[in-house]
């Protein structure tokens, strides 16, 4: 389960979990000197040298209870071997990959492995346990040909506030509306163009829950932290912001917070388009959207392998538009990090690895026609952090050997809405905010401005504790 809000995508991201690896142990494994030196900038900047000898410890590995994302990553480390023949790359599996406890306790006792799995949240927590290597000198076009179409947005995430890089991205999501093509096309819809403002929503959810027979036009989460995450989710949408600009008090008390509330209060209460049964959690909005019970939700692609592995659902029935309002999107997902003293040729090494594995079309998981012989799902909107001619060729190749009807997220894929990572402290917040969040749909008199005052008092307690 994952720690920093995002509390589903570890248990249900199928597409991307077998393909996460994630790097740790001792960082004393490796060839050359474990003095911590990492070189002069120039040199840094070189590829790794074929002949290079060196070993790095992993995480992440797919367990053997996934035998094709298993056999994937063996064939993948036999296939970098024959580019670089020296490299040997010690790994231990792992689901999930990272568990808060034993990762913090890693950090403190500088035990992780050289390259380590790690969430784009937890970057602050490394950088503050002095846990992860500098690796800004060593990435660059020469190093990651992709680099110039990873979403800054996205490396962001694994920077500090000066700007150096730490780690590079493995996969990442960011929200959106999900919704149910067959419910759309009952209420007189159209399925391919799904809403993307609030006032749309509420007109297309009034549609939906007339189908009558239990159905919800609109439905979101309100319990275990998660009423949080949204109301965040949300409150990106509309431009808003979760904290103050240096980060010591919350500012989710504003327009848009109210804005957000007010939404879900009218679909609640002036609209019925939302259902009496609410305090749902994880993964009841998917669990009712599976079985033709709830029209839309903001989620992440993700979501739809989950209703369709688990929960038995059709990729045909479901389709994603971009997150409503617009302004940005919650921005999740994780990276491999370096460990902090690692060696120039260790990091090398963990840079090469890294960008054949996860950063290259056509390989480890861009190899989609791979996935396709493999049984695994190729078409969801996930990673989605490329732009310029890499997304253009990731694009191409989705389509190419799309085991899913990738026509149903062109809404979500066409409309670039900028990423924006969760904050800091997020659990916490969102703890609170469940309780306004809950309170909206569950009292016709929930009083807005005051629900957000007391959750704005509240928040910033916890703050300054933590501070």
């Amino acid at each position: 389960m994952k720690t920093n809000g995002l509390l589903h995508r570890s248990a249900v991201a199928v597409v991307v979990a077998g393909l996460a690896f994630s790097a740790a142990a001792c960082s004393s494994s490796g060839g050359g000197s474990s003095s911590g030196d990492n070189g002069k900038a120039s040199d840094a900047a070189a590829p790794l040298d074929p002949a290079t000898k060196v070993t790095i410890t992993a995480d992440c590995q797919p367990p053997t209870t996934k035998p094709a994302e298993r056999k994937q990553w063996d064939d993948d480390i036999a296939a970098f071997n024959k580019i670089y023949p020296n490299v040997t790359i010690k790994a231990t599996d792992g689901s999930p990959c990272e568990e808060p406890a034993k990762f913090t306790a890693q950090l403190a006792g500088k035990t992780q492995p050289d390259l380590f799995y790690a969430y784009f949240t937890d970057t602050n927590q490394i950088l503050d346990a002095g846990g992860a290597q500098d690796i800004s000198a060593y990435v660059n076009e020469k190093t990651v040909p992709a680099l110039k179409d990873i979403d800054p947005s996205v490396l962001g995430t694994l920077k500090d506030a000066d700007g150096k890089l730490y780690g590079l991205p493995v996969t990442n999501y960011k929200m959106g509306l999900i919704y149910n093509r067959k419910l759309f096309k009952q209420a007189g819809l159209d399925p391919d163009k799904p809403p993307t403002t609030w006032a749309e929503i509420r007109e297309d959810a009034k549609k939906i829950a007339a189908l009558g027979n239990g159905v919800n036009g609109y439905g979101d989460y309100s319990a275990t932290n998660q009423g949080g995450w949204h109301f965040t989710a949300e409150l990106y949408g509309l431009g808003g912001k979760m904290l103050s600009d240096d980060g010591k008090k919350v500012a989710f008390n504003s327009a848009e917070g109210k804005q957000v509330l007010q939404n879900l209060y009218d679909m609640r209460w002036t609209d019925n388009t939302m259902g009496a049964t609410q305090g749902l959690k994880w993964p009841d909005l998917m669990t009712q959207t599976s079985t033709d019970k709830l029209g839309m939700y903001v989620g992440a692609p993700d979501d739809i392998t989950y209703m369709v592995q688990t929960l038995k659902g059709n990729y045909e029935d479901y389709g994603m538009g971009p997150m409503p309002g617009g302004k940005s999107a919650l921005l999740g997902g994780d990276g491999r990090f370096f460990k902090k003293g690692s060696t120039p040729d260790q990091i090398k090494a963990g840079v090469a690895w890294v960008n054949f594995k996860y950063l290259t079309m056509g390989k480890g998981q861009f190899d989609y026609s791979r996935n396709k012989t493999d049984g695994l799902p190729v078409g969801i909107p996930q990673p989605s952090f490329f732009g310029g001619a890499s997304l253009a060729a990731d694009n191409a190749a989705k389509a190419a050997s799309a085991t899913v009807p990738v026509q149903n997220y062109a809404p979500y894929v066409s409309t670039p809405v900028p990423g924006k990572t969760e904050p800091a402290n997020a659990q916490q917040l969102y703890k609170v905010l469940d309780a306004a969040v809950s309170a909206v749909l569950t009292d016709k008199n929930a009083d807005i401005a005051k629900l957000l005052t007391d959750a704005e008092s509240q928040a910033n307690q916890v703050l300054s504790s933590l501070q």
